[in-house]
C-alpha cells in the first residue's frame, strides 16, 4: 500500500499501525493479529469508532481511495488556511509601517518645536 495513503492518522494513533487497521478491516490478518487489533481498538474510543465505520462500508476496495481523498482534502484545506494567514499578515504590515512613520514624524516635529523655542528665548 502506498505510504501516502496511510498518513491520515499518523500523529493521533500511536498504538495501532494504520496498515494493520486497513488489513484488519479487509480481513487479511490472522486470528491472533485480529484479536490483538480488537483489543487495542477497545482501549481507544476513536479507534473503535473508526473500525466500526470502516467495517460498515459495503465495498472495501474503495477504502484506499477514500483515505487518499481524505488526506488530499486535508492537505488542501491546510494550505488554504496557511495562504489566508500569510495574506492577512502581509495586509497588516503597512499599518505598522504607517504607525512607525507617524511616530517618527511626531518626534522630529517635537524636536523642531522645542529647538525653535529654545533658540528664540
Amino acid at each position: 500500500m502506498n505510504k501516502d495513503l496511510l498518513n491520515i492518522l499518523t500523529n493521533s494513533n500511536k498504538d495501532i499501525d494504520n496498515q494493520k487497521l486497513m488489513d484488519y478491516v479487509a480481513g487479511k490478518l490472522s486470528a491472533e493479529e485480529a484479536h490483538e487489533i480488537e483489543k487495542l481498538l477497545l482501549e481507544s474510543e476513536f479507534g473503535e469508532e473508526a473500525a466500526e465505520g470502516l467495517s460498515m462500508m459495503n465495498d472495501k476496495s474503495h477504502i484506499n481511495r477514500l483515505v487518499y481523498e481524505l488526506n488530499s482534502n486535508l492537505k488542501h484545506q491546510l494550505e488554504q488556511k496557511k495562504k489566508r494567514k500569510l495574506k492577512r499578515a502581509i495586509k497588516d504590515q503597512p499599518l505598522w509601517l504607517m504607525t512607525i512613520l507617524i511616530f517618527l514624524l511626531l518626534m522630529v516635529l517635537c524636536y523642531l518645536v522645542i529647538h525653535f523655542y529654545l533658540n528664540k528665548a
